[in-house]
Order: structure tokens, then C-alpha cells, then sequence
């Protein structure tokens, strides 16, 4: 099948199943898997794709037609310019919480001790100390999951931080000039109310 094929396709499968961004998630999946960017897909749609990829390909696709996020799928995901490594075990990072970084920033000082609470992928954390070097940054979240994928992303980016498991407050020892936090604030019986992608993101972390 050619690309151009293959998109025009899945996208109709997508929406379907009334998928919100179908063709832009039809063209970030098969970049994903061909390891190219979105201009190669248009440059070269009369391109053959292999048995392989194309198998690969609808079997994701099927997940997403049954509203499974495809951040999790290629396990990328864009936060305050920066890319972060995300998977099931944390809440996929929205645009709107680069508000309360940009904030944040506003107002540090030069050495500012930062607690990230209930940090999950560390996005908020690692971005502030990322965008800002000279601050001593400490993620803590109740999940060891998640906790690894904090890890990962500060390795991945290259920002120092101080890792902490603990429930809120609970193992927390230190002072710090600045606690920021985007926590689980979803009541239970409210999340089946929620978008199906985003009920597919951990509970815990909703």
C-alpha cells in the first residue's frame, strides 16, 4: 500500500469513530514508524510501504480507533518546547499546565529549591529546571512508575533532580521557596463522564 493510500484510509477509519485530529494522528503514526518526519510522508506519498510497517501500522491504529492516546504509542510528547517521554503509567502533559511553569519562572529567584508534587512525568519540574539551570529541582509522586519515567525524562534532558516517593506530603522532609503542583483532582465517579482517550490515561493520576 502507498502512503498516500494508507493515509486516506486510516483517516476515514478514524473518523468513523468520530476521532478528534484523525489525519494529524494518521500522519504522527506513520512518521512514528518509518522513523520520518511529516514532509517526507508528502514528499514521497506514491512511496510503497512494507508488508511489516503497514501491519504494525493498523494494529495501532486500531487502538486508536478505540480512543487509546497515541502519545502512548510512541511514547513522545511535546511540553513547554521540550519532548518528553511519556507511557500508561502517567498523565499525558497538556498545553494549558505550561501556564503554571510560565508562572513559575516569573517569579524564581536565581537559587531557588523547587518541589514538584505529584509530579508524574516530571514535565513540570524538569522544564522549569531546564529553562533555568541554577535551580535545585525535587519531583516526588506516590507512584514508582511513574517515578522511573521522571528519571528517564530528567536523564533525557539533561536537568539534575532530586527523586522522592511519597504520598503528598508524607515523606517529604525538606523546605522549599517554591512548591508547584498539578495533582489527581478528578473525583471517581466523575471519570467515566471524562473523553475516552482521557479515561484511558492511569486513574491514579486523574
Amino acid at each position: 500500500m502507498k502512503i498516500k493510500e494508507i493515509i486516506l484510509k486510516s483517516n476515514i477509519v478514524l473518523k468513523e469513530k468520530n476521532i478528534e485530529d484523525s489525519l494529524i494522528k494518521t500522519r504522527i503514526l506513520l512518521s512514528y514508524l518509518l522513523n520520518k518526519n511529516k514532509e517526507y510522508l508528502l514528499i514521497h506519498n506514491e512511496d510503497e510501504i512494507s508488508k511489516e510497517i503497514e501491519e504494525k501500522f493498523f494494529f495501532y491504529l486500531d487502538k486508536i480507533k478505540n480512543n487509546y492516546p497515541i502519545q502512548y504509542i510512541t511514547n513522545k510528547q511535546e511540553f513547554m518546547g521540550f519532548e518528553f517521554y511519556v507511557d500508561e503509567n502517567v498523565l499525558i502533559p497538556r498545553p494549558d499546565t505550561e501556564i503554571l511553569v510560565e508562572e513559575v519562572i516569573s517569579i524564581i529567584n536565581k537559587e531557588n529549591k523547587i518541589l514538584d508534587l505529584c509530579t508524574g512525568s516530571g514535565a513540570i519540574g524538569i522544564s522549569i529546571g531546564k529553562i533555568n539551570s541554577n535551580m535545585q529541582i525535587f519531583l516526588s509522586d506516590i507512584s514508582e512508575k511513574a517515578l522511573e519515567v521522571a528519571r528517564k525524562n530528567s536523564e533525557k534532558l539533561e536537568v539534575k533532580t532530586n527523586i522522592i516517593k511519597s504520598n503528598l506530603f508524607e515523606n517529604i522532609n525538606e523546605k522549599f521557596d517554591i512548591i508547584v503542583s498539578n495533582p489527581p483532582y478528578i473525583e471517581t465517579d466523575v471519570i467515566e463522564t471524562l473523553a475516552k482517550d482521557v479515561q484511558n490515561e492511569p486513574n491514579i493520576a486523574l
